[in-house]
């Protein structure tokens, strides 16, 4: 599939971008691929490569990125696990592996540093002419009005551009005052160490790691990663007046990390010590602003929820942009970037606060609650369902979506099991699987999904009816037989989908509908609905 913006020249101006990180990367690059040209701004003089930061990519983040060109390169030079292991002291509770509905291109998750993660997005960012990066230049004042967003620079120019996305990261609160937006939360006292450390641990090298009270970190967790190159991340929680140099300059330091590696070699590549936060913005959408990643919630890291998270909210934000900006949606489908991202984000913090209340309970109550969970679980398998190491990454389901139409044969039974997927529905991203291209080349059926709104149609449906339907709707829309590009029945079984049945995607590849032989005004019907005419401006 080609990587090439997409056709239709952009009626505007460029799309402005506040923030280099990946979120801000990945939104340029997305909207450049819908021919949106973007002008991405970022305070600091340069990139500052420094530290492993956020590691842990999904593969449906790293699907995301192969759309831009990327992925299959970060994939490649990252490592790959499927484990999940999770003990208390001396004793592993459980493991579990991770489900793979269809065919998927990538393994389920591929620890990389952040800043690797950045330098191949530059690349790709360095090929496209319609991304325009610009680093040093702090912003001072936002305003908007009915055509466009006007923003103010510390050196005393002005950028103008259509809309704004705002990517500044977490230490954004300059910009999050300018909006006007809330930032509510809270913060946990606990803190937690981090080191990126190279040594020899070849048995290690697969799976992540995770110790409630282990005998080397007494009463708290230490959580462990492979990486590239034979390091390894290790996050010890400690306590909130943990002091970092001091315990370097002791000797302290390397006998922790003895305790867990042994007597052999290592060097610290990287160190640090951080708090921290369960926050989101009240609003992510403001009229022609949306606001992105870490400028619009902060989770725990336990989990791998927030770079992975801040990605869908650039595909979100790329494609309602396009289909506003090339006049194929109205305004208001920019409201729904609000309602489902806003909706992941309060999800995030959920999940993420369950688990960091049961790595540091609030209170005395919920701590023996705790330990007679994890005594009880290291012999009882029940148990194990109520320990809580972190729920890894995964999509958010748009199942409430106002641009999504309710199958009643496909209800969503709500959250699976660690490490599962929801059945294929409404809301639910599409399982990925090779695909035959119809002019015969081998593709893949989210690489499809992605350049427009795509109908995938079952042996039992009227072909001329569903064109049709298709063709009387703005922007770009593709009809696809299963039969014809599934000859082996892999995506037709993943899905579950009957020779009856039309199922239409989204331009972010998740399900808007599952139509049971469709007539071409119920197709219509569901089309016009996840382009949001069906959605009242707030």
């Amino acid at each position: 599939m080609s990587t090439d913006p997409l056709p239709g020249a952009w009626p505007g101006a460029p799309v402005l971008v506040l923030g280099a990180g990946p979120v801000g990367q990945t939104t340029a690059l997305l909207l450049a691929r819908w021919g949106v040209p973007t002008i991405m701004v970022d305070q600091r003089p340069h990139r500052d490569p420094v530290g492993s930061k956020a590691i842990c990519q999904q593969r449906d983040v790293l699907d995301v990125w192969e759309a831009v060109g990327a992925g299959r390169q970060i994939a490649d030079e990252g490592v790959t696990w499927t484990t999940a292991r999770t003990f208390y002291r001396d004793d592993e509770l459980f493991s579990y592996d991770f489900a793979e509905p269809g065919r998927p291109a990538f393994p389920p998750f591929v620890n990389i540093s952040q800043t690797r993660t950045e330098e191949i997005l530059d690349e790709r960012i360095a090929a496209e002419p319609l991304v325009d990066l610009r680093w040093g230049h702090q912003v001072v004042a936002i305003d908007q009005d009915a055509t466009g967003v006007t923003v103010q620079l510390a050196d005393g120019g002005q950028l103008r551009g259509s809309y704004l996305v705002v990517c500044g990261g977490a230490r954004c609160d300059e910009l999050r005052s300018l909006l006007g937006v809330s930032f509510d939360g809270h913060s946990f006292d606990d803190r937690f160490l981090i080191c990126d450390i190279r040594t020899d641990l070849p048995t290690w090298a697969t799976e992540r790691r995770f110790y409630f009270d282990p005998e080397w970190n007494p009463g708290r967790q230490v959580l462990i990663h492979p990486c590239p190159d034979d390091t390894f991340r290790i996050d010890w929680q400690v306590p909130a007046d943990y002091d970092l140099d001091a315990e370097a300059a002791s000797g302290a330091l390397d006998a922790r990390i003895r305790k867990i590696i042994g007597d052999r070699d290592y060097e610290i590549v990287w160190k640090s010590v951080y708090r921290f936060h369960s926050r989101v913005v009240d609003r992510m959408r403001l009229d022609r602003i949306l606001i992105a990643g870490d400028a619009a919630h902060l989770v725990s890291p336990f989990g791998a929820r927030g770079l992975n998270t801040g990605v869908f909210d650039a595909e979100n934000a790329a494609w309602k942009i396009a289909y506003v900006g090339h006049g194929w949606a109205p305004e208001a489908l920019l409201d729904t970037y609000h309602t489902e991202r806003h909706a992941a984000a309060c999800e995030n913090l959920e999940v993420t606060t369950a688990t960091m209340d049961f790595l540091v309970p609030p209170d005395e109550e919920r701590t023996r609650r705790r330990t007679d969970i994890l005594t009880r679980a290291a012999s009882d398998p029940a148990a194990r369902a109520d320990v809580d190491s972190g729920r890894l990454s995964e999509p958010f389901w748009y199942v409430d979506s106002s641009l999504t139409t309710a199958d009643p044969r496909r209800p969503f039974a709500g959250r699976p099991p660690r490490g599962q997927v929801p059945p294929a529905g409404p809301g639910v991203l599409l399982p990925d699987a090779p695909i035959v291209t119809p002019d015969g080349d081998h593709g893949r059926a989210r690489a499809f999904a992605r350049d427009g709104f795509l109908l995938l149609t079952g042996a039992g449906t009227d072909a001329t009816v569903v064109r049709a339907a298709a063709a009387a709707v703005p922007g770009p829309v593709y009809v696809l037989a299963l039969d014809e590009i599934d000859p082996d029945g892999t995506l037709t079984t993943a899905l579950g989908a009957r020779p009856d049945e039309v199922w239409v995607l989204r331009p972010d590849a998740h399900i808007a509908a599952v139509l049971t032989e469709p007539a071409g005004d119920d197709i219509t019907a569901a089309l016009t609905r996840a382009t949001g005419h069906h959605v009242t401006t707030q």
